[in-house]
């Protein structure tokens, strides 16, 4: 079970008050589905309010306690039938796959102006992936968009 400070638990007590419930445990109680659903929205959140439907306050507490030991989570807040869960969210890095194209870039373009005194025209675009620029400043797409054969036999 993870040990919190008052202070860290009052403010993701505040954070959670706009959250919905994400899990509802109903009347067959904790089973293992139930936690490995708490577990995956525990992954993805971090911080969750779980409903828990049934009127033994007992039943309800003992079902926060086991989820906290279970799976290594803080206990933030218990209010009647809710119950707030805050486990901090695994870092992944992703890696860049070899197949991806490139992201949009910033691409500066100088363009001299027409007449040799005036001061060439410098302007700042966004250039997709697959898009390049030409020696002339304009942009271009990289690779010509695909048309299908029966369209192209028709001239469009």
């Amino acid at each position: 079970m993870l040990k919190l400070t008052p202070a860290e638990r009052s403010s993701l007590r505040a954070e959670a008050h706009a959250l919905s419930p994400v899990v509802i445990i109903g009347e067959a109680g904790l089973t293992p589905g139930v936690l490995k659903e708490i577990d995956a929205s525990l992954d993805s959140h971090g911080l969750i309010k779980v409903r828990v439907f049934g009127d033994d306050r007992e039943a309800r507490v003992a079902i926060y306690d086991t989820i906290c030991e279970k799976l290594d989570t803080a206990p933030i807040q218990h209010i009647g039938k809710l119950l707030v869960i805050y486990r901090p969210k695994k870092e992944v890095v992703k890696e860049r796959s070899e197949t991806r194209g490139k992201g949009m870039r910033e691409v500066t373009i100088v363009k001299p102006s027409a007449s040799g005194t005036k001061r060439p025209s410098v302007t700042k675009v966004m250039v997709k992936g697959n898009e390049r620029v030409t020696q002339g400043g304009s942009i271009k797409r990289a690779k010509p968009r695909q048309t299908s054969p029966k369209k192209s036999s028709l001239g469009r």
